[in-house]
């Protein structure tokens, strides 16, 4: 996704406290800072960003004309930061906020989580794709825009944009992702890789690249949001932000949709609490982020991970616990937070559906849920929803 130079520091040894097995693993530092996500009241008007790709050139020359970056992130990340881990960390019960996970370092970090052996999703979802892309393709028949919220490297995506490049002539690709940065980059990777590709980009958070999305013509469009990601939504969120994407959408129009499935404990507690710990050094990495920016001296290897899947709630809640009793400086913010041993900062959740809830929160946002796609073990869903009436 994006690039960063990293130090590793080589530990990795396995201990106990308070009878849980605590692992050390390789963690990374990075210096490097990269945009926060803006809130979704700011409306700024688009800069608009035309990257010469002279790269790798294919056989087909890659013409900057082919490539459009709107940047609409341009608030001040810094002290929206440093408000959120004031606010977080003085609350009772402590939380912090999840979208501070992905710096340039947290994103390298959750590309690893996603090699582990326990984390699934994103394994199972490309099988899907992989398997159904063309099926997936043919449930638009005439469409030539494909909408990618979250895109990131957009790995993934290419099994559709392949399907659909195959039976049209041109396509035109929006991905949209909070990083100019690693919005140039994979899209430098596609255009070399499909030449009646057409990329209009949007560097912003979702709800201001669904305010400034342009017309998308006559034919009907498909909007991707892959991975687990409305997972990471409280559910009155995952239905405003449904409601969001609607608004903008026409009756033709078609949303395809990733969720995780309910499954057995075991293994949804495995997937977020990987065995080689790459998961610990991607939640605590948020502490090493607010040292590194706040001039906070938190101890990261003072805190264990501890996911858990509450049943009842449908959710795995990921939580970062004191092994000690300790008093830790923000010095930026003249913040001193004194934590028990075993007290918990809250960091995540990660909603879980089955197929009754998938419709009923397509049924409450305007979406009808038409085909539902599986991986072989029947873990992870693809969803296809197609505009009803509000």
């Amino acid at each position: 996704m994006r690039r960063m130079a990293a130090q590793v520091l080589p530990l990795n040894i396995r201990k106990k406290r308070f009878g849980q097995p605590v692992t050390r693993l390789p963690f990374l530092y990075s210096r490097t800072r990269c945009d926060n996500p803006a809130s979704s009241q700011y409306r700024p008007t688009p800069l608009k960003r035309t990257f010469d790709l002279n790269a790798k050139k294919s056989s087909a020359e890659t013409s900057p004309s082919r490539l459009v970056i709107h940047d609409l992130a341009q608030r001040n990340g810094h002290a929206e930061f440093s408000q959120d881990v004031r606010a977080g960390l003085t609350s009772n019960p402590r939380h912090l906020f999840p979208k501070y996970l992905y710096d340039e370092l947290g994103s390298r970090l959750f590309e690893a989580i996603c090699e582990v052996d326990e984390y699934y999703p994103t394994r199972a979802e490309d099988e899907i794709l992989k398997t159904h892309a063309e099926e997936i393709a043919g449930c638009l028949p005439t469409s030539d825009t494909l909408i990618e919220l979250g895109s990131g490297s957009a790995e993934k995506t290419r099994r559709l944009i392949e399907a659909f490049t195959r039976q049209r002539q041109e396509l035109l690709f929006i991905p949209v992702d909070i990083s100019p940065t690693a919005l140039a980059t994979s899209a430098q990777a596609l255009l070399g890789s499909y030449p009646n590709l057409r990329i209009e980009a949007y560097a912003a958070d979702y709800y201001q690249a669904l305010a400034a999305l342009p017309d998308f013509g006559p034919h009907p469009v498909l909007v991707l949001f892959l991975g687990s990601n409305i997972g990471n939504f409280e559910p009155p969120e995952a239905r405003r932000f449904l409601h969001a994407i609607r608004r903008v959408l026409r009756p033709h129009d078609v949303l395809l949709l990733g969720a995780d499935l309910k499954k057995d404990r075991q293994t949804l507690e495995a997937a977020y609490n990987d065995a080689l710990g790459v998961t610990r050094a991607f939640i605590v990495n948020e502490l090493a982020r607010i040292n590194r920016e706040l001039d906070a001296n938190f101890d990261l290897w003072a805190f264990g991970l501890r996911s858990s899947y509450n049943e009842a709630m449908g959710r795995v809640e990921v939580s970062l616990e004191s092994l000690r009793a300790q008093s830790v400086n923000i010095r930026a913010l003249d913040l001193t937070i004194d934590l028990a041993a075993g007290e918990k900062i809250h960091v995540e959740n990660a909603y879980k559906y089955d197929l009754d809830d998938l419709r009923t929160l397509g049924n409450e946002t305007g979406f009808a849920l038409e085909r539902t796609w599986l991986d072989s073990a029947e873990r992870f869903s693809s969803n296809l929803f197609r505009v009803t009436d509000l």
